[in-house]
């Protein structure tokens, strides 16, 4: 394998998020109420997934694009701060920085979002010859029928014309009929990351188990988010599975994604299954523990000193 310029390329999302906790009922119309806190941190899946590797001690390369704001300028040195590489990182001149309100309590949340830049977003996009000098490639922000053949050119060619090895986030499926011809795109994909509902939606099964048994028959290895419950994956037909660690949940935001980096973290280091399971399970609970997609996610050597403290006790 020739040599890297980065461990993993991301093309996708960024926004910001801006999280109002404690939120439990909307000013009626004219009238103003008052909160404790109003927060603003860097947002989108695919940013999300990319400042994890990024603490974690690798090298990510994103590719995207920002306005020309001061939300845009916050994206860019957040990245740059933790280790992600912006080189790839387009600001858009007279463009406006996507913007997602959060308003959170302790039951649920509710969303306004604006896209910005975001609009733009299209596998089409990917500039594979850049992908190529990465070891690894990161894709998410399926849409089902919406986007799928986009993604299979893309998925495609990172394999025909790269080395590099690829994870794919599935994502839930807005059109809402989770097409089996999702399965098309598994021969390309060795890392297949879903949560729970969405394996059993698009495997047609009861439980997520089974759809992973199927789903890994066609791709390298399929991961599933099982929340609470932790994680499991299906590699050569083996299944492996890691419970939770516990944590007290302040914001969910960001928590699959962040289990994505832990994981694909121990599987660029050569891990077994088990170990990446574990990574990904760790950073999932550390991201839920702090407001913001990525602000409680853990740096290396705190991941690697709390999951060897966890194992050792």
């Amino acid at each position: 394998m020739s040599e890297k310029k980065w461990d993993v390329y991301v093309y996708g999302d960024v926004n910001v998020d801006i999280i109002i906790p404690g939120v439990e009922t909307f000013p009626a119309p004219g009238q103003e109420e008052l909160v404790s806190s109003m927060e603003t941190y860097v947002g989108g899946g695919a940013a999300l997934f990319t400042l994890g590797i990024g603490k974690l001690g690798l090298r990510p390369v994103f590719q995207g694009t920002v306005g020309d704001d001061c939300y845009g300028h916050m994206i860019r040195e957040t990245f740059e701060r933790f280790g992600v590489d912006t080189e790839l990182l387009v600001t858009a001149k007279g463009a406006r920085t996507g913007i997602s309100l959060s308003f959170t309590n302790a039951r649920d949340r509710s969303f306004l979002t604006y896209r910005g830049t975001n609009r733009d977003i299209s596998m089409d996009r990917v500039e594979i010859e850049k992908a190529g000098r990465a070891r690894h490639v990161h894709v998410t922000g399926y849409e089902g029928e919406i986007s799928h053949a986009a993604y299979a050119r893309l998925l495609r060619r990172v394999k025909e014309e790269t080395d590099a090895t690829v994870s794919f986030d599935v994502g839930w499926d807005p059109t809402g009929n989770w097409s089996s011809r999702i399965c098309e795109l598994f021969p390309w994909i060795d890392v297949l990351f879903m949560n729970e509902t969405e394996a059993e939606h698009y495997g047609k099964t009861d439980t997520a188990e089974e759809a992973a048994l199927q789903f890994a028959r066609e791709c390298g290895q399929a991961v599933i988010k099982l929340g609470g419950k932790g994680s499991l994956a299906v590699k050569d037909g083996m299944v492996y599975r890691r419970s939770s660690y516990r944590a007290e949940a302040v914001d969910t935001t960001g928590a699959g994604d962040s289990f994505n980096a832990g994981y694909i973290y121990g599987f660029l280091k050569e891990e077994p299954v088990e170990k990446c399971l574990q990574y990904g399970n760790a950073c999932g609970a550390f991201s839920v523990s702090a407001h913001g997609g990525n602000t409680g996610f853990p740096e290396e050597k705190e991941l690697l000193r709390f999951t060897e403290g966890y194992e050792n006790k």
